[in-house]
């Protein structure tokens, strides 16, 4: 039986533009650097999630159906952050927006075509 997620990689053919964005633009704090692959780690209670990027053999240019698979990242305040990666260059797809069930969802690409989000969750929402 599964019981949760331990992690996401992505993999690409130009780490290094990627780990730039990941680490200068989105700020993320490698837990693990080698040659051709970097891992990001959170704990969440007694849980551990890796998100990873590397190079992979089979990879080539940028994703071509970027809307198959998206990452979301937990935030606390999405407006402040949007704001911040906007200042650095980031272009949304969606602008911080709130859904349905009380949260909020802002939705841009990294350099290899790949979507993101960020998730504002409902009782973490800032007044």
């Amino acid at each position: 039986m599964i019981r949760n997620l331990s992690g996401v990689i992505i993999w690409t053919d130009n780490l290094e533009k990627l780990a730039y964005f990941y680490q200068e633009v989105l700020g993320l704090e490698p837990h693990s650097v080698r040659e051709n692959f970097i891992a990001f780690r959170w704990k969440i209670n007694d849980q551990e999630i890796r998100f990873s990027i590397g190079t992979h053999s089979s990879v080539k240019g940028r994703n071509t159906d970027r809307f198959r698979f998206m990452t979301n990242f937990d935030v606390d305040d999405i407006k402040q952050i949007s704001s911040s990666l906007k200042s650095k260059g980031v272009e949304f797809l969606r602008e911080p927006e709130q859904e349905h069930w009380g949260g909020w969802v802002a939705t841009f690409e990294d350099p290899d075509g790949n979507i993101l989000q960020l998730i504002e969750q409902p009782s973490e929402r800032r007044k």
